[in-house]
């Protein structure tokens, strides 16, 4: 980024209380023939922009947020770098919601005449996902998005922290996550955990990356945990099962909405124990008590292991527009991080 670049301009929205960034001008486009090329060619010279939003004093710790480009094949709308306080991610379930609801609130795609449901493919770097956005009186109400494949890959890994020895699983839904049930760790998923819950994540992520190899069955740019999410059962909601749960992920970030993706994570997880069948709801709700729908609508395999396909639904809401400028003279630059 130099003085003739220090101009960007934002939409954007927050998902169930999590917050995402639509970089919407101010930035070059992105060579790459696929989103991982595009990821990639981000990562190593387009990250000045990444940071100029995310950090402070523009963005906090756990801002979240994406660059924009194009489809990677016929058939999307547009493609999505998801991006962090730590980097770039390879899935983003809340940014999805968010996405498709920008997209019909901008006039990017042609609404049904009178309401009704209108389904967006956006590529992103995990794949294709499909939106379906539910729209009345030109309103988008909710949004809910298949993700890819979701599917357990390891089980009850023992991992020792500063509460004992506790059972942690591992499961891909775009990016792979470690899951942890709080009754094991003395803890609950509370706003007052919080800071325990972060140190937990940061502990529990290093030390499954040590223990197991955390690799995706094709592509390495998919490779490594990306959350820890930590999850509680609670009663019931109108017969179906509900669970709370809050994700840390990247440099100690936490999610305040029930995280999409990691979402399908545990609706992959549940599935494969006969907890959550095929057709039936999850109730997830978050550390804020902001809450998705989650539902395994299908089966299929994934490098021999039995996977599910998710749909996961929420709302998401525009908070405002912004255009961010970096003065030549500030010492600042493009910010810092401070927990």
């Amino acid at each position: 980024m130099d003085s003739k670049s220090s101009s960007v301009r934002v939409t954007e929205y927050h998902t169930a209380g999590e917050p995402f960034r639509i970089i919407t001008g101010g930035v070059p486009a992105i060579p790459g023939a696929t989103i991982l090329q595009k990821r990639r060619y981000a990562r190593e010279h387009l990250d000045d922009f990444r940071k100029l939003v995310i950090n402070e004093p523009r963005g906090h710790a756990d801002m979240y947020g994406c660059f924009l480009t194009e489809a990677e094949s016929d058939g999307a709308a547009f493609g999505t770098l998801f991006f962090h306080n730590e980097g770039y991610s390879t899935a983003c379930g809340h940014g999805t919601i968010a996405l498709a609801t920008w997209a019909v609130d901008q006039g990017l795609v042609e609404m049904p005449d009178g309401g009704g449901e209108l389904t967006i493919a956006i590529d992103v770097p995990s794949g294709r996902v499909h939106a379906t956005a539910q729209i009345a009186s030109g309103i988008v109400e909710s949004v809910r998005f298949r993700n890819v494949a979701s599917y357990v890959t390891h089980e009850a890994v023992p991992i020792t922290t500063t509460l004992g020895t506790l059972p942690v699983d591992v499961a891909f839904s775009g990016a792979f996550y470690a899951m942890v049930d709080v009754s094991a760790a003395d803890v609950a998923v509370e706003p007052r955990h919080l800071p325990r819950l972060i140190e937990l994540g940061r502990a529990i992520k290093a030390q499954v990356m040590q223990a197991v190899d955390v690799r995706h069955h094709e592509y390495r740019d998919l490779d490594g945990i990306y959350g820890v999410i930590f999850y509680q059962s609670e009663p019931d909601v109108d017969g179906m099962l509900c669970q709370r749960n809050v994700t840390v992920f990247a440099d100690g970030e936490v999610d305040r909405s029930p995280c999409g993706s990691g979402t399908s994570a545990r609706v992959a997880d549940l599935n494969r124990r006969d907890l959550l069948k095929t057709g039936q709801q999850l109730v997830h709700r978050s550390i804020i008590n902001s809450q998705f729908l989650a539902t395994p609508i299908g089966t299929t395999t994934v490098d021999g292991r039995p996977a599910v396909f998710t749909e996961v639904l929420g709302s998401a809401y525009l908070t405002g527009t912004h255009e961010f400028v970096l003065s030549p003279a500030d010492p600042i630059g493009t910010g810092f991080v401070l927990r």
